[in-house]
């Protein structure tokens, strides 16, 4: 559904579907139309929703806003609140409406009006007014303008009317608003620590990866970035030795055959690459020619590749479960105005598995995949209290039955109920082959990052055929289980960056330790000590530059190196090392044996929860 649309649902609902806050959002998106409408009386309105964490308004002008023009508005803004006007409903016709509304020469008002009436079946809508300004709304709104005690107006961005390019670009104006101004300071000062902690700025800083134009949107990953990427592929093939998962490697590229079969040609053609070779000029046996010139298309998700892995060899009870994992790389076209960073790419790589399973395996199979799930995420430091959990249901565009989705649903919201664990709904967001149980975690900012995903498919081993030989000597299909812990390695990888800002735990740094000789004398004593670390595993380097310790220091601390190992002439003498841990002002004096046996416990974390 368009946004306008969503906007004209609004409109017609019944006035109490805000709480306290987004009702202070809401009437301040109606206050600063108000100021807009003051300082450029010429301005035509769009819509002005809340969205998470504030509200924004379209509005066509006939002047380029800059950001010098949001004080003007907000300075605007001020004063109306402070005349304390009220808030006044009404309710109109829909032939009332349209001429008030054309009378003040908004056309985009009229435009919602008569998709009320057009699409909606609507014969009324109402209007607020405070001050001399009225607009559409559904409502609700304060009672005054005066209980709005503390806002910010945040940024600036263009917007298509009805979020096509064929119609007229608007200015779209961000704001925020918040019961209280020290609620506002708090959100302003965590702005500010995203941006710090900015995933893309963080990954210029400390050399972790880049993207040139000439691979919109594929990340280059740098030496110390794979350092940090293939720690987190080692972590998962440890956590699959440990589940007795079964690694494959599958092609890249299929024939368009097997994406019509699996569904993906029909439900998911518009996010995939697709390509066919051009022979006019290249001399070939007919019969080769025309093998060469069909469709193929890259995959965006390994699921059909593994049921050719599954149907390879006949298949007992005996062998299920049978869990697949693949690191193969895949391929999704995304829009560059939602590329972002890692976190949104057109290649990327997930921990991606399967499970072939019985009917009867899969609340055992799922309960296993969600204790992978929060032992992971304790690994790399996630509050589990604010893991959010989301049964995910049919989508408009999808395969099968509704029968068949009855009974996918009907098995996940079984096993969340038997698990006793809260969850929400998430209408229509399913996977277009079966419905989903999402995980969404909490970083240290307290941001929402949907990651770790279940689902579960009845549709891909009807599409490919799928059979066992069950107890009873009989052919069944089995169930097919999608799960990925981490999801998509790149995105995973922001996600965490910023999660920590920069500063990975030992274990996962790409130089976990820096040896800094005080003096040129020192220099054999740390790179001595330094082939122990190397035969250990530690990453580790040497910084022998003929600079002042402070400088030292203090790059050492700007890359965020987990912990400095100094030394001088006493440590020298006494086999030691003065040991300084990131962020720390004091350092800490060792001696060899005491460093190495410290640095390996560092380095076991990840294998902790695996142990048995």
């Amino acid at each position: 559904m368009s946004q306008v649309n969503d906007a004209v649902l609004n409109e017609i609902q019944e006035p109490d579907q805000l709480n306290e806050l987004e009702t202070i959002r809401h009437s301040c998106a109606h206050v600063m139309a108000h100021a807009i409408s003051q300082l450029w009386p010429e301005a035509k309105f769009g819509i002005g929703p809340t969205v998470e964490d504030g509200f924004y308004y379209d509005v066509d002008l006939p002047v380029k806003l800059t950001t010098d023009d949001l004080k003007s508005i907000e300075k605007a803004m001020f004063k109306i609140i402070n005349q304390n006007n009220e808030f006044i409903r009404r309710e109109h016709t829909i032939n009332e409406a349209i001429e008030m509304f054309k009378g003040m020469n908004q056309p985009f008002k009229v435009e919602i009006i008569e998709t009320l009436r057009d699409k909606m079946g609507a014969t009324s809508v109402s209007t607020y007014k405070e001050g001399d300004f009225l607009d559409l709304c559904r409502g609700p709104h304060i009672e005054k303008t005066g209980k709005i005690k503390a806002f910010q107006l945040m940024s600036l961005a263009g917007a298509y009317w009805r979020g096509s390019e064929k119609n007229p670009m608007l200015q779209r104006i961000y704001g925020t608003a918040f019961l209280s101004k020290e609620a506002l300071h708090e959100h302003l000062h965590m702005l500010e620590e995203a941006k710090r902690r900015d995933h893309r700025k963080l990954g210029k800083e400390l050399d972790l990866f880049t993207f040139i134009p000439e691979a919109p949107a594929s990340p280059f990953f740098l030496p110390k970035g794979t350092v940090v990427y293939n720690r987190l592929v080692e972590y998962v093939r440890n956590m699959y030795r440990y589940y007795d998962y079964t690694e494959v490697i599958t092609p890249q590229i299929f024939d368009t055959i097997l994406w019509k079969k699996s569904g993906h040609y029909d439900n998911y053609k518009e996010n995939m690459y697709f390509t066919k070779f051009n022979h006019e000029e290249i001399k070939k046996d007919e019969k080769e020619k025309e093998a060469d010139e069909r469709e193929f298309g890259v995959k965006p998700m390994n699921c059909p590749a593994h049921t050719y892995v599954f149907s390879n060899s006949k298949r007992s009870y005996r062998d299920l479960p049978m869990r697949i994992a693949d690191f193969g790389r895949l391929h999704r076209y995304e829009k560059s105005g939602v590329t972002a960073g890692l976190t949104r790419v057109r290649t990327f790589c997930q921990d991606d598995a399967h499970i072939f399973c019985t009917l009867d395996q899969i609340e055992k199979e799922i309960g296993i995949v969600v204790e992978m799930i929060e032992k992971t995420y304790t690994v790399f430091d996630f509050d589990l209290s604010g893991m959010q959990v989301f049964l995910s249901t049919r989508p408009e565009k999808r395969m099968l039955s509704d029968e068949v989705w009855d009974q996918a649903e009907g098995a996940l919201k079984a096993i969340l109920d038997k698990m006793g664990r809260p969850y929400k709904i998430n209408p229509g967001d399913g996977a277009f082959y079966g419905p989903k149980i999402d995980f969404k975690f909490k970083d240290a900012l307290k941001r929402d990052w949907q990651l770790a995903t279940i689902q579960l498919d009845f549709s891909m081993p009807e599409k490919f055929e799928l059979e066992y030989t069950g107890a009873d000597n009989a052919a069944h299909r089995p169930v097919m289980v999608h799960r990925a812990v981490l999801g998509s390695l790149e995105r995973f990888m922001g996600v965490m960056i910023e999660h920590f800002a920069g500063a990975f735990p030992f274990w996962l740094a790409p130089v976990q330790c820096r040896l800094i000789p005080i003096g040129d004398n020192h220099i054999e004593f740390c790179k001595e000590f330094g082939k122990k670390l190397q035969r250990l595993g530690i990453r580790f380097d040497v910084d022998s530059r003929n600079e002042k310790m402070g400088l030292k220091t203090r790059e050492a601390q700007m890359q965020k190196i987990p912990l400095m190992l100094v030394a001088g002439d006493r440590e020298m003498a006494d086999g030691q090392f003065a040991v300084r841990r990131y962020g720390a002002k004091e350092s800490e004096v060792m001696t060899l044996d005491a460093v190495m046996e410290h640095l390996l416990e560092l380095n076991s974390v990840p294998t902790k929860p695996f142990q048995v």
